[in-house]
């Protein structure tokens, strides 16, 4: 299938276009790169030995994605295209609400008018707010969020649900991520953080490549085994096959369906820095401080229901993914 990517030169998106390339699909990537660096792109047609059709296009503006669509007409729809830091969300929520819903909005115009068979939306486990239920199922209540980008995440689900009820023909699946890491094994890509990372294990490897000074563990007092916040940290490549998985169990059937993506494990923190440190033999600069705003204390998820509907397993243990993404910031 021709499957339209936004945001395909970023980190989960990168991965993605690799994976799709590598099941005999033709990834459109749409990315203005405000998150990403135009090396990314290079770098996925040296890995895959493709040349990947690319429009350098804010997927919000209406004019240039019609252009798109107008020409592309793709099968199917992969949409990462949004911002994703949970504190930045919180400083400036406008900007979170105009990028992530507004993108959305402008594609689901578009697929109105060019129609496509299957949409697949990069959805979250902040939809889920913090969660009274763990390990969390997708019939957890969806709670009011704790950030405004747990929000936008609720509100682009409800789009597609609201739209899907219109074009009952497509199929729309929803993918709530939990803590996507790592780096391809050939650390041809990986993640790219611009400015100061807000993702743990990015700032993990810059504090162990000696471009940040320090970690800051935010929190050692939550109602944890070691204090520190647990979450379920995947490996990107076990995330980006889900979406190609995603994209073929989506043809069987038009309905719209809701997946967590996680591994079904709870690490704390703390447990991720100590494995980085022990599988990389690196020793960490490290302290603790105050917690941060937003921050849930618990969140990993139960996966039976995609493990068992797309056939899914993880490929890739939690030192795979800290030594991948150690061998990735080596080469930056």
């Amino acid at each position: 299938m021709k499957i339209l990517v936004t945001g395909g030169a970023g980190f989960i998106g990168s991965h993605t276009v690799a994976e799709l390339i590598a099941k005999g699909h033709e990834p459109i990537i749409v990315d203005d790169l405000r998150n990403s660096e135009g090396f990314v792109l290079n770098k996925l047609e040296k890995l895959t030995g493709k040349k990947i059709t690319y429009y350098p296009y804010d997927c919000g503006d209406i004019k240039l994605m019609r252009e798109v669509f107008s020409k592309e007409r793709p099968d199917g729809i992969i949409h990462f295209a949004a911002y994703k830091f949970v504190n930045e969300s919180i400083n400036y929520p406008l900007k979170y609400y105009e990028n992530n819903v507004g993108s959305l909005v402008c594609l689901l115009k578009l697929v109105a008018e060019f129609p496509v068979s299957t949409f697949v939306f990069s959805s979250s486990c902040t939809v889920y707010g913090d969660p009274d239920l763990i390990p969390v199922t997708e019939k957890n209540p969806i709670k009011p969020p704790i950030n405004p980008y747990g929000y936008t995440k609720q509100i682009g689900e409800n789009c597609l649900k609201d739209f899907h009820v219109n074009f009952p023909e497509m199929s729309i699946v929803l993918l709530r991520y939990f803590n996507p890491i790592g780096a391809h094994p050939s650390a041809m890509l990986g993640e790219l953080p611009l400015g100061v990372p807000s993702n743990l294990v990015p700032y993990v490897t810059q504090t162990a490549a000696g471009i940040r000074e320090q970690l800051t563990i935010n929190g050692n007092d939550y109602d944890t085994p070691d204090g520190t916040c647990v979450r379920d940290y995947i490996h990107v490549m076990d995330l980006a096959e889900t979406h190609v998985l995603s994209l073929d169990h989506a043809k069987s059937k038009p309905q719209l369906e809701i997946f967590n993506v996680g591994t079904g494990i709870g690490n704390s923190v703390l447990e991720v820095v100590k494995t980085f440190e022990l599988c990389n033999k690196i020793n960490l600069n490290y302290k603790f401080g105050p917690r941060r705003a937003g921050d849930a204390p618990v969140v990993y998820s139960d996966n039976q229901l995609i493990s068992k509907s797309l056939n899914w397993e993880t490929k890739y243990s939690l030192e795979d993914a800290l030594q991948h993404a150690w061998k990735w910031q080596q080469t930056l």
